[in-house]
């Protein structure tokens, strides 16, 4: 696979964002990669195959839900093997888009959100976290999802041994607000300063991914304020609806951008499409310096 190619998942479009918000959404991110000078592949299972590069045609399907073949389900780590054995369509996670990209030769994966430790007494922890800590593959993220424990997240990636890298800041970024007052590892001001590190990391033998956090555009960004009371609310209606497991990161979701006015919901598009056309700019200086 060309060094310029930049991963996408493919669970935004299957499963977060509405219909035809997300097709329009998926074809956005591709558009923004190719101006930035790389190539788009969004991923994603077809009848069971690992596919690393979805057409207009899949990415329609994925976003209705529904193929020929049956519904587009969600796939993490833990479920490729079946999805293969049954032939399935599937969506691709954080963890399982980092996979499928490293099996395929991409060094790059832009996304929204990072999965993590969740809050709460019970211990739930994103598959995201193992998939970076064994996965060489630099994802570039607006930080964790807000909905989750940030502090114990943030300690999960410095036990892992994954690097956090700041891009144009210094704290990791809380995915609606720019600032969360978590140092990350290293700050970089340029794609070519990232492109350095991850050569560095790989030619020295480390297996970890790498995480590279950019704050959602200033003008999107949410007021803390209201970010944390939407949380709190969001949270609160899923321990009483006893909301769980895969369907609980949706559920809060969709609660929070009926809290904001949907203010949430343009920071999530507005990060999403900042993180792509930075992931080509890192993937277009990784080119570079190998040339």
């Amino acid at each position: 696979m060309h060094i310029s190619a930049v991963a996408l998942e493919s669970t935004v479009i299957a499963h977060g964002l509405p219909y035809p918000r997300n097709v329009e959404t998926a074809l956005r991110l591709e558009a923004i990669i190719r101006a930035g000078g790389a190539t788009p592949r969004t991923c994603g299972f077809v009848a069971g195959e690992p596919v690393a590069g979805l057409d207009a045609g899949q990415i329609e399907q994925f976003a209705r839900g529904h193929t020929p073949r049956g519904p587009v389900i969600k796939a993490s780590l833990r479920d490729i093997g079946i999805v293969a054995a049954r032939g399935l369509d599937a969506a691709t996670t954080v963890a399982t888009t980092m996979w499928v990209a490293h099996r395929y030769g991409i060094e790059v994966f832009a996304t929204g959100g990072l999965g993590g430790v969740h809050r709460g007494e019970d211990f739930d922890e994103s598959a995201d976290l193992t998939a970076l800590a064994t996965i060489p593959v630099l994802v570039v993220c607006a930080g964790a999802k807000a909905i989750l424990d940030l502090p114990r997240t943030r300690e999960r990636l410095e036990t892992l041994g994954v690097p956090v890298i700041g891009f144009g800041c210094d704290e990791l970024p809380a995915f609606y607000t720019r600032t969360s007052g978590l140092a990350v590892d290293a700050r970089c001001d340029t794609p070519a300063q990232v492109a350095d590190i991850w050569r560095a990391h790989r030619q020295l033998g480390l297996r970890a991914g790498m995480l590279v956090a950019a704050p959602v555009p200033a003008d999107h960004a949410l007021d803390a304020d209201l970010a944390d009371s939407a949380i709190a609310a969001a949270l609160q209606a899923a321990a009483q609806n006893r909301i769980r497991g895969k369907a609980l990161t949706p559920f809060l979701l969709d609660q929070i951008a009926a809290a904001t006015g949907e203010a949430s919901l343009r920071a999530n598009l507005a990060l999403l499409q900042n993180n792509a056309a930075i992931a080509a700019q890192i993937a277009v200086a990784l080119r570079s310096s190998a040339a």
